[in-house]
């Protein structure tokens, strides 16, 4: 082969040998930039990915909120439901409570003068009773007149105390007691016993005197020797001494009515 043939050859070969070299670099450039491709959207997937999960969560989170709110709303329609019909039956109360108190006053107008009535009718009643216990039943009376003009005593609380009083006074016609207090006639310290509201009797500490108040002449009277064994007995049955028994005692006869 001639030389400048072989010079061509040589050249061709380079020329070829160049444009394999710049032809495998183009395309390990563009594998290259194909996978730089990829991973871009690897990563732009991921991203998008980790925000419709963000997004699904938010929106979880919107429909529990959403939810709630609705239960609460229901809640509050019923409580308001409630509270209605409780504030209007608390306006009948109301209206009840004023239409009470206004009759109230016009009771109060009528409950008072009885109420004073009571009490001077029961001051009178022990006044003509026999006179047991006569200055604590009197400073009772008094108790009660002095009541009716206290302004801050509610007119209930009078009535109640009025009441109070007549009970006990009943109380006395079921009793029997025995106690010790002055004999008005002399002062002298004597036992007194009770029975009923029909017997009022005393006798001294020694047995030596022995009466009752007499109904018939509203008087302090002594009484028979026979009675002081009889009066004994009662006053120790009256401070549970001794087992209730029989007992002789002067009764008054009946009055005849004027």
């Amino acid at each position: 082969m001639p030389k400048s043939n072989r010079h061509r050859a040589a050249a061709v070969v380079l020329i070829t040998l160049f444009a394999g070299l710049f032809a495998g670099a183009a395309q390990a450039q563009n594998l290259n930039s194909a996978m730089q491709a990829e991973t871009g959207i690897h990563r732009t997937s991921a991203a998008s990915q980790s925000r419709v999960s963000e997004i699904a969560r938010q929106t979880q989170d919107l429909l529990a909120e959403f939810r709630s709110v609705v239960r609460e709303t229901e809640s509050l329609a019923i409580y308001n439901d409630n509270l209605e019909r409780v504030v209007s039956d608390q306006r009948n109360e109301v209206q009840s409570i004023n239409h009470q108190l206004a009759g109230l006053e016009e009771t109060n107008r009528g409950v008072i003068p009885l109420m004073l009535e009571m009490i001077e009718t029961m001051s009178q009643i022990i006044e003509a009773d026999i006179p047991f216990r006569i200055e604590q039943r009197r400073a009772r009376i008094q108790r009660l007149r002095h009541m009716m003009d206290q302004a801050e005593v509610t007119v209930s609380e009078k009535y109640r105390h009025v009441i109070e009083a007549y009970q006990s006074e009943l109380e006395f016609g079921r009793t029997t007691e025995a106690y010790s207090a002055s004999l008005p006639t002399s002062g002298q310290t004597v036992d007194f016993l009770r029975v009923g509201r029909t017997l009022l009797l005393y006798q001294s500490s020694d047995s030596t005197i022995t009466g009752w108040f007499n109904p018939a002449s509203r008087q302090y009277e002594l009484l028979p020797d026979r009675y002081r064994l009889e009066v004994r007995k009662g006053l120790a049955i009256a401070n549970n001494e001794k087992a209730p028994d029989l007992v002789v005692l002067p009764v008054p006869g009946p009055v005849v009515a004027r």
